[in-house]
């Protein structure tokens, strides 16, 4: 067993540091000379090539690894991930224009991030003398006082392997296995040990750095003890700390971003992604080459993601959500199997499926018109084709696959949780917890004139009154409601599309067209029903931002989370609303013939096909889903992709073909497009959406894992791509979960079970089908519901219409002899009524009844037993496995030991020091 590095040491251990005080702006120029222009620290050589040679496999260096420093330093220089003189590394780059008005407050800024110590070299853009280019680097000192201020963790003693002791027997029988294993081919998805690099955090035990205890960590090589994404996020730290103006707020590289006084600010890149030589014979020339060939290349898209170098890329963050997307995805493997599994079954039990041959064989049973006047009589048998369908997705292993679904849902977040938490020991996140956020500018211009003691702080800030928060509340709650009844109304408008396009199709001049009336309405309905979808996200997006700066939310942690709800709520209503209507209410209220319901008093209500209403909402799920998934992959790298390759095409034409080859790698990443506005929230979002989609209408279209693991196997790929390639590199930031997105997923959850319930009970033909086998059926009375026993359900299903009873709207224009050779007195249409020469015509019958009740019945035992299921599964997968708490609690034992150890040998070294100066002094007198 291997021991990991994310025990927390004891509290005892670490010291109390003060907070970050920020300078004044009014510091004196010779002491910002003084303090800010030293020496630049010696972080010219490029630890990233020298890390990830092949030769070395070692993530700290030891100071006699510097043999290749110069070559090294050329390398870095040419690069353009140095100053000019080659060994101060740049940390960070701010970008403004010269022709900005706002150059005041930027002076200030600098002179005052001087004087926090950072070291900072400007140069202007190849391309447009207008842009500078502002690069900073922070020096061994500075790093290490605020790693000490953030409480960064840091390596401090290697990992302890130990081993149980095994029996003889069985180390000779794990020889021979292994033996055997060694004969079989390797796993394939599995990258070669010699390709990733070792990680040091990864392999020592970490604690809270801290100066006066530096003697403790490990420190071969001070250049790279701290990453670069550790420095990058340090710079950025002192960066959200440094006044530009006088006042209390007035200070922070956020507010010079939104008021433009910098145009940009990013880490960079770690050189190019390409590389003339191979991977595997001269190994990686820096991480982004790493990650490209190990990761974003499509040619690895079988193989593991390499998280450790994505967190160690990118930060936590991005790490965590690229974790997720990878288990998502993972778990999607089963749920995929079991869909197809059942859409399989359907294929083979097509042939002796009853229902099927009934509908195929009745030749002679004629369907009343679904439209008024121009649809014509149909036979029951030209639905033959939409039966058959209808038993792919509908038959005796749908409820077995909602089931299926539901328990996987549950399992997925379970396992997500430890899957989680091992994650969350392995990179140090166990004991982190977030700062608290900063106030954010708006809300302290519109409250800074009434304050309050922050109870945690001490230190006033302004307060927002329960009236005027509440009463912001309302109003966006309200802006809410309007919205989804905007989508209602879109969806109302799709109704209406369908109701007198059908007419409009069954008159159509194709033969094609008009004999599939039904199921083109169906489908136009559905590509108009997407762009409806897609034009109201770009609506949706201004109004949820428009709503949550109404509410002025105090931190950006708030503000973030009432977006994210907001926008989620729209999209997935403005997604699911014409799912949710053609499973629930298509062809539920239309009436009968001769009594139909009518909008507006006008139009009558679509009715399903004579086959059932499945095959509606097949299509819609199957089109929506295909359709969405492939315009997001496009949006998501193919938009990034054209800006890019405009924008090279451009500096071609002016600066030459070979231009973009002698560009700085600070020009080349200003070049790239910048990270979305809102991080990784399009990211979560389309996953989530993708999930309600897999799990919420499952029982009418099994194939949707399926689908969705296509699409993720594909995503992942994508996003690599795009955070490697395409995007300038975020800033490398720390979080422990998944966030809010969590508690969306679990509601998700449970309402999956609830849709899934009624898609079975109501939209299906289960519950029909199933009280026809026990209650009317052949087999009645018998306990057993095979397909023998459903021989006459399609008739029992059907009742019987009187031709002269059609009201005068809807009457057909044909008497049907033109297809049947004599006019037609009765038709058919689906329903439980009584004939119209019963005593009561066109009542309900006994069976609606049986029916009926039986849905209601089968909607509450569902309903609870998967509850039930889900609870139980919940409460016994535990949150952390075992081993991991074994593992954390050894840690902690051994951290609190080593600290011991080492406080005791340094005592012991000044008792020894001690005694030496004694003994030499007391040799001077005699």
């Amino acid at each position: 067993m291997e021991e990991s590095s994310a025990g927390a040491p004891d509290s005892s251990t670490q010291d109390d540091v003060p907070r970050l005080a920020v300078k004044d702006v009014n510091v004196l120029l010779e002491k910002e000379r003084s303090e800010g222009i030293s020496s630049p620290s010696r972080g010219g050589d490029d630890d990233d090539s020298t890390l990830l040679n092949p030769a070395t496999h070692s993530s700290i260096l030891d100071d006699n690894t510097k043999s290749d420093s110069a070559h090294s330093e050329g390398r870095s220089k040419s690069s353009g991930i140095c100053f000019s003189d080659g060994k101060s590394r740049i940390d960070y780059i701010l970008v403004y224009r010269k022709s900005s008005s706002l150059s005041e407050k930027r002076e200030v800024f600098e002179r005052n991030i001087r004087a926090e110590g950072l070291q900072m070299e400007k140069e202007a853009s190849l391309t447009n003398s207008d842009v500078i280019f502002l690069k900073l680097h922070a020096p061994w000192d500075v790093l290490c006082r605020y790693a000490e201020l953030m409480n960064i963790r840091m390596p401090f003693r290697r990992k302890i392997f130990y081993k149980h002791r095994r029996h003889k027997f069985m180390s000779r029988m794990e020889k021979r296995v292994n033996k055997f294993r060694g004969w079989l081919p390797r796993k394939p998805m599995k990258f070669d040990n010699n390709t990733l690099p070792d990680l040091e955090e990864n392999e020592s035990f970490t604690a809270p750095f801290s100066r006066s205890r530096i003697h403790h960590f490990i420190i071969h090589n001070k250049d790279t003890f701290f990453n670069n994404a550790t420095r990058s996020r340090i710079v950025h730290h002192i960066l959200q700390r440094v006044k530009y103006e006088e006042g209390k707020n007035k200070m922070g590289l956020n507010r010079l971003l939104s008021n433009n006084s910098y145009e940009a600010a990013f880490p960079l890149h770690e050189g190019s992604y390409h590389s003339k030589n191979s991977i595997r014979t001269h190994g990686a020339e820096n991480h982004r080459h790493l990650l490209y060939e190990c990761w974003a290349w499509w040619g690895v898209w079988y193989k593991y993601q390499p998280l450790d170098l994505i967190r160690r890329y990118f930060g936590e963050k991005i790490g965590l959500y690229f974790a997720w997307l990878g288990w998502y995805t993972g778990m999607l493997f089963p749920a995929a199997l079991v869909g197809l599994l059942v859409f399989v079954y359907g294929i083979f039990t097509l042939d002796h499926c009853q229902v099927s041959k009934e509908i195929c064989q009745a030749t002679d049973v004629i369907m009343c018109p679904i439209c008024d006047q121009y649809c014509p009589y149909l036979r029951l048998s030209d639905s033959c084709i939409y039966a058959k369908v209808t038993h792919l997705f509908d038959n005796g292993a749908t409820v077995f696959f909602a089931v299926f679904m539901a328990v996987w849902a549950t399992v997925f977040l379970e396992f997500w949780k430890r899957r989680r938490a091992v994650l969350a020991y392995d990179w140090d996140l166990i004991d982190w917890e977030e700062d608290e956020d900063e106030i954010r500018p708006q809300f302290e211009a519109k409250y800074s004139k009434k304050e309050r003691m922050n109870p945690i702080s001490g230190k006033p800030e302004p307060y927002q009154a329960f009236t005027d928060k509440y009463s912001r509340l309302v109003v966006s709650t309200s802006g809410i409601f309007f919205m989804i009844l905007v989508v209602i109304a879109a969806v109302f408008g799709i109704v209406i599309y369908r109701v007198i396009t059908v007419s409009t199709f069954a008159a159509f001049g194709w033969a094609l067209i008009r004999n599939n009336s039904q199921v083109a309405t169906t489908g136009t309905a559905v590509c108009i029903n997407f762009c409806i979808i897609m034009l109201l996200n770009v609506l949706y997006e201004k109004v949820a931002l428009l709503l949550t700066n109404l509410e002025q939310p105090r931190t950006e942690s708030e503000w973030e989370n009432s977006f994210t709800l907001k926008m989620f709520l729209f999209q997935f209503v403005n997604l699911n609303s014409s799912t949710f209507y053609i499973a629930f209410f298509l062809g539920r209220f239309t009436g009968r013939p001769g009594a139909y319901l009518r909008l507006i008093n006008r139009w009558k209500l679509e009715e399903c096909h004579p086959s059932g209403c499945l095959i509606d909402l097949c299509m819609q799920m199957g089109i929506i889903m295909v359709l969405k998934q492939t315009w997001n992959n496009f949006m998501e790298l193919g938009y990034p992709l054209i800006q890019n390759w405009w924008t090279r095409r451009r500096l071609r034409r002016e600066h030459g073909p070979n231009a973009k080859a002698s560009f700085p790698q600070w020009e080349r990443d200003y070049n790239l497009q910048p990270m979305n506005a809102y991080g990784l929230f399009d990211e979560y979002l389309e996953m989530i959406l993708q999930f309600g989609f897999t799990t919420i209408f499952v029982a009418a279209f099994p194939l949707a894992p399926l689908l969705a693991l296509l699409n993720n196997i594909i995503e992942i790929r994508l996003d690599a791509y795009k955070f490697v390639t395409q995007w300038r590199r975020p800033l490398p930031s720390q979080a422990k979960d998944i966030g809010i997105w969590y508690g969306i997923l679990e509601g998700i959850g449970i309402l999956s079970v609830i849709t899934n319930a009624f898609v079975i009970a109501v939209t299906s033909d289960f519950i029909p089908r199933l009280v026809y086998a026990y209650k009317y059926g052949p087999c009645a009375g018998q306990g057993r519901a095979g397909q023998g026993c459903m021989m006459g359900y399609v008739n029992a299903s059907l009742s019987v219409f009187r031709v002269s009873d059609f009201e005068k709207r809807s009457q057909p224009r044909t008497n049907g002899s033109e297809l049947f050779g004599e006019a037609v007195t009765y038709c058919r249409y689906r329903d439980y009524r009584e004939p119209p020469d019963s005593a009561e015509p066109y009542s309900y019958t006994l069976q609606f009844w049986h029916v009926l009740a039986a849905r209601l019945a089968f909607i509450i035992v569902f309903e609870h037993m998967v509850f039930a299921i889900k609870t139980l599964i919940a409460y016994l997968i535990p949150d952390l496995p075992k081993d991991l708490r074994d593992r954390m609690r050894r840690e902690k034992y051994l951290i609190q030991e080593m600290m011991y150890e080492a406080e005791l040998e340094r005592l012991q070294k000044e008792k020894n020091a001690k005694k030496k100066k004694v003994r030499a002094h007391n040799k001077e007198w005699p």
